[in-house]
């Protein structure tokens, strides 16, 4: 593979997204302090005082007898939201859509499919990556007409063309993720008489407050490699800058910089700190996403941690806990390493694999508001459509996130891993998922971990 990954053609990006949307991140976190109605899970109704969308203005076809196939790793609540985006397009054209569970890594998934000679019609990639892999292998269909009309007036340009490959449209980022948030415990906050931090010094000096006050500072879901990630483009997004961000993530330079060596040091600071991750490195790597969020919410006034870090999509699980979001789950934006706070952004695309008028017409409809404003309904979701009526979303937090979104146009920073081939960026137990879990094993072997992250991108982007 080439060693230019990159998400479709490279959108020319700036820091003035991260100022942009780490402010909004901030006026979310001070204007969330009121109990909401709804705390992120929600049903079919309106809540929280959220509007109706107005009347649909996407065409559909009609599909009577139709049947689609439509993969994901989606799981859980997530899942059950998203079928019922499929309901309604089942109910507006007559089609019949089966929802078909896959796994990470997800192209490994459908070169399986695709060999024993059963591709899904339409499969929802969450790499930019796996996206140009799918087109390199000849499997994945370009968007018709109709899906590219309904993208242009819905998306902006940036977001347009990181479903791009070598300048034709593939992939509808249907679903979209802010992962520069830390959520935490207000009670907790309060016992501790912390305050949300604003750099990452501030950072560690409130999570010493919160260990002094007796409950642990960090849930890490370190079962899940890409948590790991995350962390790391935050940290390095921050502290190298957008260039070499984006130079890292399509391999110009090497792991081995020392730009890499300082965000993995800076990283220690907190993974390396006795008594700072919940159940120790060993805990945190038996600890998968999702109980890395409710046990920071349950428990009383004794959860196992104080704050986690992830998107705005662990909204959904906070859900499953009886905390509510903007009272007793607060969240604050990642804090500043360098001059400017990070603000990275992830993504789902919804690419066509079998070339039909129905898998097009799926296509289209995920490209529209109306398909995105039931799953925004239901919390845990955030979308790139800047059609989509805010008032939708069901409170205030997962609103002000989603405004933010929007308003940052074509300057953002999309994953740094997801960008990358999945045999370095996605695969678990591989590459740089599995790296950063020996790191957060072991923080202070930096040297180690480079070699390794070199080593594995250079094989995985052909060097």
């Amino acid at each position: 593979m080439s060693s230019t990954i990159r998400t479709g053609r490279t959108v020319k990006r700036t820091t003035r997204a991260a100022a942009t949307l780490a402010v909004a991140a901030l006026a979310l976190s001070l204007t969330a302090c009121g109990g909401d109605d709804d705390n992120g899970g929600g049903d079919d109704g309106d809540k929280g005082g959220a509007s109706k969308q107005p009347a649909s203005t996407v065409t559909l076809p009609k599909l009577d007898g139709e049947s689609l196939e439509v993969a994901a790793v989606w799981t859980g609540t997530e899942q059950e939201n998203f079928k019922k985006v499929l309901a309604e397009f089942e109910k507006r054209t007559g089609a019949k859509v089966t929802f078909v569970p896959a796994q990470d890594p997800i192209i490994n998934f459908l070169g399986s499919k695709i060999a024993g000679g059963a591709p899904p019609d339409v499969a929802m990639l969450p790499q930019p990556g796996a996206v140009k892999q799918a087109v390199e292998k000849g499997w994945a269909k370009p968007l018709g007409a109709e899906a590219t009309k309904e993208l242009g007036e819905n998306y902006s340009q940036g977001w347009q063309d990181i479903g791009k490959v070598d300048g034709k449209q593939y992939g509808v980022y249907y679903k979209a993720a802010n992962k520069s948030l830390i959520w935490y415990n207000a009670q907790v906050f309060e016992n501790a008489g912390a305050a949300e931090p604003k750099t990452w010094d501030e950072l560690l000096n409130t999570a010493q407050m919160v260990y002094d006050s007796g409950v642990t500072p960090f849930s890490v879901g370190g079962a899940d490699g890409w948590t790991l990630t995350d962390w790391f483009e935050n940290v390095y997004l921050s502290q190298a800058g957008p260039e070499k961000y984006d130079q890292l993530a399509r391999h110009e330079i090497k792991w081995t910089d020392p730009s890499v060596k300082e965000a993995l040091t800076t990283l220690a600071e907190i993974w390396g700190k006795k008594d700072f991750v919940a159940g120790g490195a060993s805990g945190a790597l038996q600890t998968e996403f999702p109980a890395s969020v409710t046990q920071t919410f349950t428990g009383g006034e004794q959860p196992k941690a104080g704050m986690v870090y992830e998107g705005d999509f662990v909204q959904v699980n906070i859900a499953e806990t009886k905390a509510q979001v903007g009272t007793d789950a607060k969240v604050f934006p990642f804090p500043a390493v360098g001059d400017t706070a990070p603000v990275v952004s992830g993504g789902d695309a919804a690419v066509v694999f079998k070339d039909s008028e129905a898998s097009q017409a799926l296509a289209t409809w995920l490209a529209s508001p109306d398909a995105a404003a039931i799953q925004a309904k239901l919390g845990g979701f955030l979308s790139p459509n800047k059609s989509v009526d805010a008032s939708v979303y069901p409170n205030d937090v997962q609103k002000k996130i989603a405004e933010a979104l929007v308003a940052a146009g074509d300057d953002f920073r999309f994953d740094m891993s997801d960008q990358a081939p999945q045999a370095f960026g996605g695969t678990p137990g591989k590459g740089e998922w599995k790296t950063l879990q020996d790191f957060l094993k072991n923080p202070k072997d930096v040297a180690g971990a480079q070699a390794k992250l070199e080593a594995d991108a250079a094989a995985a982007y052909g060097d």
